[in-house]
């Protein structure tokens, strides 16, 4: 595959400067030359097109990138595009940045932030008090006395997710994900609704010692959920 080079990327495309002679054949032009050619192939059997730089760089690149075909095209974007963009918002995602973020003590309450991507993340007291938070990732995420009470958190995932002393009254959490170490050591659990997340035993264990409570969204009682005895 092609890529781009022009001191930034892979040397694969490589652009060559041949700045024109200064004698009387060729002083009609004082504009360099550059030559497009893929390295990857040997030499005798380099194509080669020469164009000439009448609007700097950017005409350059348009003519060789024609020359190479789209795949190149495709895969010089995805050095140009901002890293950041891929954490961004865009169809039901928020619109700021959350992911491998000091978001402490931040305010998230009542939002709507579907699938937002706050993977690994410190969010140590950030109040998510009745966000929607449906199929939300805070995998590896620090969510140490974080407020997510009343929050709809149905298919988040919390793998290896540290929610100890975190507030999940009346929390619904069905389905979801608590693979890993995830630890919900000294948190309230009064009327969260645990529906068909895979705890460990030893989790499970913990949580059916604090269980109580009835959810008033679902109806379901949290120990019944825990599948406590």
């Amino acid at each position: 595959m092609a890529v781009l080079n022009l001191g930034l990327v892979s040397p694969l495309l490589v652009l060559h400067s041949n700045p024109s002679r200064a004698t009387a054949r060729h002083r009609r032009s004082s504009v360099p030359r550059f030559v497009c050619s893929a390295d990857a192939q040997p030499q005798q059997h380099r194509p080669k097109a020469t164009v000439m730089m009448n609007a700097g760089i950017p005409s350059v690149l348009g003519q060789c990138l024609g020359g190479i075909g789209t795949v190149a095209l495709l895969t010089a974007s995805l050095f140009l595009v901002d890293p950041a963009i891929a954490f961004k918002g865009g169809g039901p995602y928020g619109s700021e940045v959350t992911r491998g973020q000091d978001l402490s003590g931040k305010d998230f309450s009542g939002r709507t932030l579907i699938k937002q991507d706050f993977k690994t993340s410190i969010l140590r007291q950030a109040n998510f008090k009745g966000a929607k938070l449906l199929g939300a990732s805070f995998f590896d995420a620090d969510l140490t006395g974080a407020d997510l009470s009343d929050a709809d958190l149905r298919g988040a995932d919390f793998s290896l997710a540290n929610v100890t002393k975190a507030n999940l009254t009346n929390a619904n959490l069905e389905g979801a994900q608590t693979t890993g170490n995830t630890s919900f050591k000294g948190s309230i659990i009064t009327g969260a609704d645990f529906t068909d997340v895979p705890l460990r035993d030893d989790q499970r264990e913990y949580l059916c010692k604090l269980a109580d409570g009835v959810n008033s969204t679902t109806g379901n009682a949290t120990r019944d959920t825990l599948l406590c005895n």
